[in-house]
């Protein structure tokens, strides 16, 4: 917590970097496989006549434009090729429309972990107060990631011994999952009614791995038109975009759990018990909070 309150953002920004920026009169057609083809999950959306950045554009954002718009296969997605970016956040944005949520280079590397948890996104903008530039984007990845290489040179928190079941790390309760023959259109549903930004595989025995960016895939592929195929069949064509399952168990301890994540840079580990069934979830967030917010008293999970 204190190294975290004694960083700032700044500090994590690398000395070069690339950084895709789309202009809301974009197509979203084109903004989507433009984030494909630059291997990014998200931009900062400018907007010409405010002269200002005014929010990001998401893998998710896919994700809901699916959602909402998809009939059959039968039935051309119309508004995917046609709509630009602020005709959709016009169109969807009007009743849960939030202004964008950034940080500036100077905040504490804690007051972005606090704005990513509390505010449950998965990236924010480092944005220059003075030039109105954007710098980068900040990643709970990014930021385990920037802990890992200075961990060996604090102290170590009693708590990193501790755990995942005596800390109570992770989400162990009403866990979203399909099944290797739910439809991707299913799939899609749930990622937007439950807000996940991965699901667990699960087959009949109550195991299996956890499949996530199912738009960039998606969107690669220009399958789109084709939802009603099941998870089996897409997956068997796209394997090479899935992060791979990492696993644990709850009495393996924090430290454990840090270090294999930040290795394997995945977003999120896989909780089985000793039959190896699926019991839980532990993201990048839990982590975060456990690490971080919690030392601080702070509960941004639940708040």
């Amino acid at each position: 917590m204190r190294f975290m309150k004694s960083h700032k953002c700044y500090d994590i920004v690398p000395t070069s970097s690339k950084l895709v920026v789309f202009d809301t009169t974009l197509q979203v057609k084109k903004a989507f496989f433009a984030l494909v083809a630059n291997g990014v999950r998200a931009a900062p959306l400018w907007e010409s006549k405010k002269q200002s950045f005014v929010g990001m554009l998401t893998i998710t954002d896919f994700i809901n434009i699916l959602h909402r718009y998809y009939k059959s296969p039968m039935v051309q997605i119309y508004e995917l090729e046609e709509h630009k970016i602020e005709t959709w956040r016009e169109l969807y944005l009007q009743e849960t429309f939030k202004p964008l949520v950034n940080i500036s280079p100077d905040a504490s590397i804690f007051d972005a972990v606090y704005s990513l948890i509390k505010n449950k996104i998965h990236r924010l903008p480092v944005i220059d107060p003075v030039s109105g530039n954007a710098l980068y984007i900040l990643t709970h990845k990014r930021i385990l990631k920037f802990l890992q290489l200075f961990v060996s040179m604090m102290p170590k928190p009693a708590f990193m011994k501790q755990t995942l079941e005596e800390l109570g790390v992770g989400t162990y309760s009403d866990i979203a999952f399909i099944h290797p023959d739910t439809a991707i259109i299913k799939a899609l549903s749930i990622f937007v009614e439950r807000r996940v930004s991965a699901l667990p595989v699960v087959d009949e025995s109550g195991k299996g791995g956890v499949h996530s960016a199912w738009a960039v895939n998606l969107a690669a592929e220009k399958t789109y038109n084709n939802l009603d195929i099941s998870v089996t069949q897409a997956l068997m064509h796209r394997s090479q975009y899935f992060e791979g399952v990492m696993k644990c168990n709850r009495l393996e301890t924090l430290e454990t759990i840090v270090d294999r994540i930040v290795k394997a840079e995945v977003h999120r580990l896989v909780v089985v018990d000793e039959n190896a069934c699926i019991v839980g979830i532990v993201s990048l967030s839990d982590i975060l909070q456990a690490l971080v917010l919690t030392p601080a008293g702070i509960d941004a999970l639940h708040c």
